[in-house]
């Protein structure tokens, strides 16, 4: 339900993200035996998007355990950095990048909050900084992310943001054709939900998250005011699970609504660049 902020807002949602760790790492839906096996996690408007990295230095923020990080890095991106603020996360993706053969120097993984990034990575900026799907609820500040994120960027460089589209938790769960939520609310979403999107079924205890919708037109507005330049906003009618009950899976392992069905974007795009020296 939307209300309060809860004053154990950053704790609730770092103890939840610990726990569900190793459930992810066990579990199918990040596939880890795939993927140590060469399977491409990154999404083909990603990669179509993001372009060419081969030798451009990369920023993941909020990497989790770092299998898009890790991706990049394949596709040639040197070096990476991962960071995520939990813990378990950040030694998950150091070992990931032990398996795949990538030392420190290719490819390092920090444990840190975002917004104390600056002061935890390696390098003062980097020629692309990334950030993935279900990043941007987690941030109560959304300003303060977009400088966070912009202060990274090399000049030259540029920010690619890909995201689940807040439209999608205005809709209701099963057909995703009824509005239930305001698309424009301010108070955080707190849940108590078992499990997890990678297993409904899982046994969890800590449950409580705290979770903030920000607009589109918030996000744009907040990577501009950052002093970074919009490329582009892609809207996109594909995610990564079944949010809704009626969406259908695609041969690529992405999900759209069935053929007829109304649509509506549920995911979005951002480049951001910032001007060379």
């Amino acid at each position: 339900m939307y209300g309060p902020m809860p004053e154990d807002w950053y704790e609730a949602n770092r103890t939840f993200w610990d726990e569900r760790v190793p459930i992810h790492a066990a579990g199918d839906f990040y596939a880890l035996d795939r993927f140590r096996a060469g399977e491409d996690p990154l999404r083909a408007f990603e990669r179509e998007e993001v372009g060419d990295v081969t030798g451009r230095s990369l920023l993941h923020l909020q990497c989790h355990f770092g299998l898009d990080t890790l991706s990049w890095a394949r596709h040639g991106a040197a070096p990476v950095v991962g960071l995520d603020y939990s813990e378990p996360a950040v030694e998950t993706a150091r070992s990931l990048a032990a398996d795949l053969g990538f030392t420190a120097d290719r490819a390092a993984f920090v444990a840190a909050d975002v917004y104390d990034a600056a002061g935890a990575v390696p390098d003062s900026s980097y020629d692309i900084v990334y950030t993935g799907g279900g990043a941007l609820c987690w941030m109560p500040d959304l300003d303060r992310w977009a400088e966070t994120a912009a202060a990274l960027v090399a000049p030259g460089g540029f920010l690619y943001v890909a995201e689940f589209h807040p439209i999608v938790d205005s809709f209701d769960d099963a057909t995703g054709s009824r509005l239930v939520h305001d698309y424009f609310v301010r108070e955080p979403w707190v849940d108590t939900t078992t499990g997890t999107y990678a297993d409904r079924t899982a046994a969890t205890v800590h449950n409580r998250t705290v979770e903030w919708v920000h607009p589109v037109g918030e996000v744009v507005t907040a990577i501009a005011r950052a002093g970074l330049r919009i490329e582009f906003l892609h809207e996109h009618d594909l995610t990564l699970s079944p949010r809704y009950e009626n969406l259908e899976r695609q041969d690529d392992g992405t999900y759209r609504f069935p053929a007829g069905h109304p649509r509506i974007p549920l995911m979005y795009s951002i480049k951001a660049s910032k001007p060379g020296e």
